[in-house]
């Protein structure tokens, strides 16, 4: 019998490098595409993107525009300054903790005021006013009862020269002060610049239920963003002399 012997054909080898023409073809190809500039639709892409980020600071700034509340007058310098506006915290409505700046209703009145929350409901508040010139002193008793405080605000130093004693069973300034117990859903609110400040000392007691919010930030002028500056402290003192 006659065998056949198994034979193969070798044809061009595909698993190698490429030589010649065909290697250069190749390379040229590579290069063409690395240094081919962005097509068309990405710059579409990236044209929609800005257009987007650029709504959204518009609508972000018309709201900011909308919800702000701008500071008119000089009683809160150097805290706050007229022209600036503000932003309160959401929800912060009805309600205030010792040394927040609120806005609220002014007493008696349908207008709105931003101060500084010195007494709450329960506490007992007094202002000393010496004869002599030197810096009013701001007390506090809280509830009513046990350890009196001074007001230590830095805002108040150098500021603080022409105060009248106070306080009236109403909250008033009146010539011969006397610790006054705050009633319930009542404050006793001062300016951070108590010489140029009509506060609970020309109007009496703020209403806690007209708070309409707790400031949070400065959001205009751009200088001027950011949170409120400082903040006051209690530091124990001895209990005012009876009148």
């Amino acid at each position: 019998m006659t065998g056949r012997a198994a034979t193969r054909t070798e044809g061009p080898r595909t698993d190698g490098p490429r030589t010649g023409r065909n290697a250069e073809r190749g390379a040229a190809g590579s290069a063409g595409s690395a240094g081919r500039p962005p097509s068309r639709s990405r710059w579409r892409i990236a044209g929609a993107g800005a257009a987007v980020l650029l709504a959204a600071a518009l609508v972000a700034g018309v709201a900011v525009a909308a919800l702000a509340v701008r500071v008119d007058g000089h009683s809160m310098q150097p805290t706050l300054a007229d022209g600036q506006r503000l932003l309160t915290a959401p929800g912060s409505g009805g309600r205030a903790e010792r040394f927040d700046v609120v806005l609220l209703r002014t007493p008696g009145r349908q207008t709105t005021m931003v101060k500084r929350v010195i007494g709450l409901p329960g506490d007992r508040v007094e202002i000393l006013a010496p004869p002599d010139g030197t810096a009013p002193a701001v007390l506090v008793q809280p509830g009513g009862t046990g350890q009196w405080y001074r007001v230590d605000l830095p805002a108040w130093h150098g500021q603080n020269r022409h105060a009248t004693p106070c306080c009236a069973a109403d909250g008033r300034k009146q010539p011969a002060g006397a610790p006054q117990l705050v009633p319930p859903d009542r404050l006793f609110v001062l300016g951070d610049n108590p010489d140029g400040s009509d506060d609970s000392r020309t109007y009496g007691w703020g209403d806690l239920s007209t708070v309409s919010g707790r400031v949070l930030w400065r959001v205009w002028p751009p200088a001027a963003l950011g949170p409120l500056d400082g903040t006051a402290t209690l530091v124990p003192t001895q209990a005012p002399e009876p009148h």
